[in-house]
């Protein structure tokens, strides 16, 4: 039985996809995380106030993620509450991480799949008179690097972020740097909003020509933001299934009661699903939930989306202009947060260090994000990552099973199916690096 390999590029980490052939048809579909991390057991002994410093190292893409989730484990853990003005921080810290990923995925990773090209850098070169591609790298740079200028406003520094502490943030920002980066979002915002316009009409025209959205078929949704405003600081967890209907809602020190969670024997990435069926996270998860976004270009898209495509949506190609959503929103609410005093109040609360169990919930760009932490005599005694990913494994499964079977017959392999390999897989942003622990 021939086996079909595509290693896989433009996502964060190590992956491969295995597809099993047999008379012509394909039988099996394997997405393979080729790393182990190991995490989980790198930080067992550590002092438990050291692992919000610690945990940013498993992914340089999703470090802000993981350093908010182990302070909010912690001050499970300790019985925090941070003042309101810490936690507006850290919100700005969050919508820093989302403008970053969505300006990544959108436009260097996915983008050249709708132009036909490898690299966005190919297209450098393209005349001024074709506005879509002209300067496209450096419009896309611009728009990213006002997300990871704004983590080092809010986070201290951009890889790695050290701002956010038990009990709150080290410091306020001062009104001057405030100004300063909401000027550089307000130049932004245009920016981006050409960019996903032109990144709108091609994807339109993506599917004109290939014929297909990709795998449409109904999946349950997993996000922990509300469904009338997006918080990307996370709550509860909520599912919605299939067919619209709302499923239940949870803290994250109960996921286990609703979620199932398997190893894979042919990879280093786990598995979840919600009472055995497919979930979906990331984008068109929240974007499924949405009733509003809440800023006045991303609710214009939003209708925009709902009315074209549904709500819910399953189509994956989908979760790239959900994407486009998310960005427009992050930068409108990081303007008006920038906009608001962020200096002159209580930064955090005094707290005293005891042991126990304890759990932290965000919403990163990928979905639901759960550190859980035991911590025995001031040390961690066992650490477990709920990595977004793992969400969508079954999910990425059974979309690469649809190409396969579009593009295997008993009379050819079509070539395509390379191409569309990459669009399915990259349309969840994978994040191998965070999902092998």
């Amino acid at each position: 039985m021939p086996t079909l390999t595509f290693p896989l590029s433009r996502i964060e980490g190590h992956a491969q996809v295995l597809i099993d052939v047999e008379g012509g048809r394909p039988v099996s579909v394997r997405f393979q995380a080729m790393e182990y991390r190991g995490f989980t057991y790198l930080v067992q002994g550590a002092p438990a106030e050291q692992m919000p410093v610690l945990v940013p190292r498993i992914c340089g893409v999703c470090s802000t993620a993981h350093h908010v989730a182990a302070v909010k484990a912690l001050e499970d853990i300790f019985g925090v509450s941070p003042p309101p003005l810490a936690l507006r921080i850290r919100e700005l810290l969050m919508l820093g991480q989302l403008v970053q990923n969505q300006a990544t995925s959108l436009f260097i990773f996915t983008m050249p799949d709708r132009m036909g090209v490898t690299s966005i850098f190919q297209t450098e070169g393209v005349s001024e008179s074709d506005a879509g591609s002209a300067g496209l790298a450096t419009r896309a740079l611009r728009v990213r690097q006002a997300g990871t200028d704004l983590i080092s406003v809010a986070g201290g520094q951009f890889i790695h972020p050290i701002k956010a502490v038990v009990g709150g943030v080290s410091s306020g920002i001062p009104a001057e740097q405030a100004d300063q980066m909401r000027a550089k979002l307000v130049a932004a915002l245009p920016v981006a909003r050409e960019l996903f316009d032109a990144y709108w009409e091609m994807s339109l025209a993506l599917r004109e020509r290939i014929g297909t959205w990709g795998d449409d078929a109904p999946a349950c949704y997993i996000a922990a933001v509300g469904s009338s405003c997006p918080n990307y600081y996370g709550d509860v967890i909520r599912i919605v299934c299939g067919d619209g209907t709302t499923g239940p809602a949870f803290p994250a020190r109960e996921f286990r009661s609703y979620l199932s969670y398997e190893e894979a024997d042919y990879s280093y990435a786990p598995k979840t699903s919600f009472r055995g069926q497919v979930m979906r996270a990331n984008s068109l998860a929240r974007i499924n939930m949405a009733q509003r976004m809440g800023t006045p270009h991303a609710d214009e898209y939003l209708a925009r989306f709902h009315a074209a495509f549904g709500q819910p949506a399953h189509a994956i190609l989908l979760f790239d202009l959900a994407r486009g959503i998310e960005l427009v929103y992050a930068l409108e609410r990081a303007i008006a947060l920038l906009a608001e005093p962020l200096e002159g109040e209580d930064t955090a609360v005094p707290h005293t260090p005891r042991d126990g169990e304890g759990y932290g919930l965000v919403e990163a760009p990928r979905g639901p994000l759960i550190h859980r932490y035991t911590v025995e005599k001031g040390l961690i005694k066992t650490a477990e990552f709920i990595i977004p990913t793992v969400h969508n494994v079954l999910a990425i499964e059974r979309a690469l099973r649809v190409a396969a079977e579009r593009y295997i017959t008993p009379q050819q392999v079509n070539m395509e199916l390379e191409h569309a390999v990459g669009r399915v897989v990259r349309a969840f942003d994978p994040c191998i690096a965070c999902a092998t622990h």
